[in-house]
């Protein structure tokens, strides 16, 4: 008996494996745009999950922002169901300006997956991420100067998400939706120079295989893998450091915070302005320095402004977040 081609198995068994902790009669939810990554999810997880004892269900986002989003929506929602996925959900949102075109439309999309999810009580949401996309997450990451946690990228899984195919490069995806028969659609904006992912798709990462040699997708995704094991050790180290240095509602010990390595001491400073509540997306690493030179090069500073309008002081000993 001849098995499925290698491309299709490799998707299957990704598929499998993601899906190995989920308990009989789970629901789980691919969520699909209708382009080649997540059509190919889609397939595998329509033939993989009911093997499993699971339902499989489906969510598409319909972002509104080409002509004719609601069209495609549908026919999105038509193949899912088609391939006997059910219940399948295609919901409209509305995207905002903030944080640019985007991070706007990723926040509005995982917005709505949350909600959908949760509507349909879906044990998990299937993301059709590949390796491309985490190593071209790495570089985006790395322009801003983003540190060890942010580096590490798209982990496997995160809450109800599971990105399945993380460890498959997008050719062996895009060949297994096309072994399944299945038309993807081709996303304008994949191909639209005016969005970073976009360049570093076609300029940047073909530019780096051609100065260093191929693989590079493989090393970026790699390093990502290795950083995250290194931001997972740390935070752990900081939590339990929070503890030790913990002298008071909300004030840590000066002294406790010095004898800690710096990577460890500003993940505490961190944890203890979001505590407090500083707006974990505006507070950025000068202000967490700041914070660090009250413990470290204390000079008498009368206190350090952080977002949401409070501030960090020292005082006798203890440094405190407060308004």
């Amino acid at each position: 008996m001849t098995g499925p081609p290698p491309a299709v198995a490799d998707v299957r068994s990704a598929v499998r494996r993601a899906l190995a902790d989920l308990d009989a009669g789970d629901l789980v939810a691919v969520a699909c745009s209708g382009g080649a990554d997540s059509l190919a999810l889609a397939g595998a997880t329509a033939f993989v999950a009911p093997r499993m004892g699971l339902r499989a269900g489906g969510i598409t986002v319909d972002h509104g922002l080409q002509a004719g989003s609601a069209e495609r929506a549908d026919e999105v929602r038509a193949t899912l169901e088609g391939l006997g996925l059910g219940p399948v959900r295609a919901v409209r949102v509305a995207v905002g300006d903030g944080g640019g075109p985007e991070a706007a439309a990723r926040s509005a999309r995982y917005a709505a997956l949350d909600d959908t999810a949760r509507g349909m009580d879906a044990r998990a949401v299937l993301l059709g991420h590949t390796r491309d996309d985490q190593a071209e997450t790495v570089l985006l990451r790395l322009a801003r100067g983003s540190g060890a946690r942010s580096l590490a990228a798209m982990p496997l899984s995160s809450g109800r998400y599971l990105r399945p195919l993380l460890d498959l490069d997008r050719s062996t995806v895009h060949s297994a939706c096309e072994l399944m028969g299945l038309a993807a659609w081709q996303d304008p904006h994949n191909v639209d120079p005016a969005y970073a992912r976009s360049r570093v798709r076609h300029e940047a990462l073909p530019c780096l295989e051609r100065t260093l040699g191929p693989g590079i997708a493989g090393a970026l995704a790699r390093t990502a893998g290795l950083l995250r094991d290194d931001a997972d050790a740390l935070d752990s180290w900081a939590e339990n450091a929070a503890e030790n240095a913990a002298c008071g509602r909300g004030e840590l010990d000066v002294l406790v915070l010095a004898e800690l390595p710096r990577a460890v001491r500003t993940r505490v400073l961190r944890r203890a302005a979001i505590a407090a509540g500083c707006p974990a997306g505006a507070l950025a690493v000068g202000h967490v320095a700041e914070l660090d030179r009250l413990v470290t090069e204390w000079r008498g500073q009368a206190h350090v402004d952080l977002p949401g309008g409070l501030r960090g002081r020292r005082t006798g000993g203890r440094i405190t977040i407060a308004v």
